[in-house]
């Protein structure tokens, strides 16, 4: 049952990471990106996809650059994953009683 919630949240993780690198280092295309990040092309191509769909990042001649709704998103990061942290402790909670 949470093994998808497993696999979704390690996603996410990878965006965000997609996110921070391309704020660092924009414009930056998807083979410098695999290679600072260490991380295998396609899968870098699917973060960026997935990022500009949702308006954190937009590509550019150059490449991918991050948009002010990315900044935004990672200053409310904490208070965001502090949310679902707080859930988790719910869950396991559950499982022990």
């Amino acid at each position: 049952m949470l093994n998808k919630l497993k696999s979704e949240t390690e996603i996410v993780l990878r965006h965000i990471e997609v996110i921070k690198a391309v704020m660092q280092h924009q414009p930056i295309g998807i083979l410098k990106l695999s290679e600072i990040m260490d991380i295998p092309s396609h899968k870098i191509r699917y973060s960026l996809k997935v990022l500009e769909q949702l308006g954190y990042i937009m590509a550019s001649q150059s490449g991918a650059v991050a948009t002010p709704k990315a900044a935004d998103l990672m200053e409310n990061l904490d208070t965001q994953a502090d949310e679902l942290i707080d859930l988790l402790k719910k869950i396991k909670a559950a499982a022990e009683s």
